[in-house]
């Protein structure tokens, strides 16, 4: 199964008063991790929107906190889909300092039309570009 890996700087910003990433923080690194793919694959969100009447929003989200990232750490954001079917893909994304599995995120993203927020199948030319094989 193919998986996308995209380096985090740790910086101040994403830190509460005791030097540790504030726990909301680290969806913003996943969303960063799954647009990067998708630009790394040549799809602009922009792109998707005016050229595909497409919009991505994620649906739901389990995630477990393992250890706390801090300040100035250098992590990793594995992501790869598990499934997907129709207008949805389940991601698996995980964020390592080297080692280290910080966090775990199981999180499901709908595949909308931009303009009535409908449910819209997400076009084969994207997911096989992710997944391969779909």
């Amino acid at each position: 199964m193919q998986t996308f890996d995209w380096p985090v700087r740790v910086y101040y910003e994403d830190t509460d008063a005791g030097g540790v990433v504030y726990h909301a923080n680290y969806l913003n690194f996943m969303e960063r991790a799954r647009t990067e793919w998708l630009r790394a694959l040549g799809f602009e969100q922009d792109q998707l929107r005016t050229e595909h009447n497409l919009l991505f929003a994620v649906h739901s989200m389990q995630l477990t906190y393992r250890r706390p990232a801090r300040f100035n750490d250098a992590l990793l954001i594995q992501s790869r889909i598990n499934k997907a079917s129709g207008a949805s893909m389940q991601f698996e994304q995980n964020i390592y300092r080297g080692e280290e599995l910080l966090c775990q995120a199981s999180v499901r993203i709908a595949s909308l039309d931009a303009e009535s927020f409908r449910p819209k199948s997400i076009p084969t030319f994207i997911l096989t570009e992710m997944h391969g094989d779909c």
